[in-house]
């Protein structure tokens, strides 16, 4: 009983640590960055070199990652988030209404 009690810990922590490693963040922005961007930029997913770029194109100088805020006194800006995958809609020409 002990091992399968070790073997479900372990795997809950390794379930957690690669939902963390695919969340999404905020870059901490310094000075110099845009009033928008005063002190935070939002992104969507991991931090990548493309979520990097889209803040700075925002006015962030990025100084690090943080959890971002959720006081109303933060600024914070948004990075596009990228674009969903088209979805194809299949329609059933037997059944036009239901």
């Amino acid at each position: 009983m002990r091992h399968h009690t070790l073997a479900l810990a372990l795997a809950m922590m390794s379930s957690l640590a690669a939902s963390a490693a695919h969340a999404d963040g905020c870059y901490i922005c310094t000075h110099g960055s845009t009033d928008a961007c005063r002190d935070y930029c939002s992104y969507s997913g991991s931090d990548t070199s493309e979520n990097r770029r889209l803040c700075q194109r925002r006015g962030c100088r990025i100084g690090g990652t943080a959890s971002c805020p959720t006081a109303v006194n933060y600024r914070v800006c948004l990075a596009p988030p990228r674009a969903p995958a088209p979805v194809l809609a299949v329609c059933d020409a037997a059944h036009p209404h239901g």
